[in-house]
């Protein structure tokens, strides 16, 4: 496992997190805390210290909790977030982040996000609630450690919210080879880079696309398609963190193992030139009406 540094934190997360959005599920429709606790207590035993959940994941800050009972808790940087969207006064701000706190069995939170933030939640909740007053309160007090953002919306607002704010400590953003100029986008990666802001990406794989493309994608990419999207990422300066939505034991060993081998820099002007070319027929073949 490789780890980057993380901003002004002082921390080193391993460049692979553990996204607990997608969650196996039993039969009776449940999340399947045994597989979840087996597989992500494996993870970090391999290495893996970024575990990223939500108040909006349907079960699973509880199941979080448990998964990283008996000391893992300590052995991971913990990662979750506010639901802004779902807020109608500042008050809620203690109650939410005190009901996540036991939900996941622990006293504070390390990476503390604003969810899913666009112009209208910038404008409209964080701002009018003093959502970043109270960030800092919590920090101060000890429940959460570090103060950030997830992102969705476009550049513009992207760098609105960067530079609104002097004391974000890193933020979290969508990137793939195929929304390199979608939302916050490759220049929203560099701008972030260049105010010291660490940046933890979500969906390298594009909700799974990316992992199952046509065979007329597949042969250009310069490995198989999950590697070649991770590589795509772990090879750019400023990504931190690639958070990965792992629901199966076969998808979370072959992401270790890809991980061990991320590095800056890491790929050929071909293989770069191979994800380019692939990214093009991709576009091509999603435009097509199903």
């Amino acid at each position: 496992m490789q780890y980057r540094t993380f901003g002004k934190t002082g921390k080193t997360p391993s460049v692979l997190g553990f996204g607990m959005m997608r969650l196996p599920k039993t039969q009776d429709g449940q999340l399947d805390v045994a597989w979840t606790t087996r597989v992500l207590r494996q993870a970090i035993d391999n290495g893996l210290t970024y575990v990223d959940t939500a108040y909006v994941y349907p079960d699973s800050e509880r199941v979080t909790g448990i998964a990283l009972a008996d000391g893992y808790r300590e052995k991971v940087m913990l990662a979750s977030k506010l639901p802004v969207g779902r807020m109608n006064s500042e008050e809620e701000f203690d109650k939410i982040l005190n009901e996540e706190l036991e939900r996941l069995q622990t006293d504070h939170i390390d990476n503390y996000l604003l969810h899913s933030l666009n112009r209208d939640k910038w404008e409209n909740k964080v701002l009018p609630m003093h959502l970043l007053e109270h960030m800092e309160r919590a920090k101060a007090d000890g429940r959460i450690r570090h103060i950030g953002f997830s992102f969705h919306d476009d550049l513009d607002v992207f760098k609105t919210i960067i530079d609104g704010y002097d004391k974000w400590e890193f933020c979290q953003i969508q990137l793939n080879y195929l929304d390199t100029n979608y939302q916050a986008g490759l220049e929203g990666l560099a701008y972030a880079k260049s105010k010291g802001i660490p940046v933890v990406i979500m969906e390298p794989l594009r909700g799974g696309k990316l992992a199952n493309v046509p065979e007329s994608v597949a042969n250009l990419l310069p490995s198989s398609p999950v590697e070649s999207a991770l590589d795509f990422l772990w090879d750019l300066d400023g990504v931190n963190v690639l958070l990965s939505g792992m629901n199966s034991e076969e998808q979370v060993m072959q992401n270790m193992a890809y991980a061990d081998k991320a590095r800056v820099g890491m790929l050929s002007d071909s293989d770069r030139q191979a994800i380019a070319k692939a990214s093009e027929q991709m576009r091509k073949v999603v435009s097509i009406p199903c």
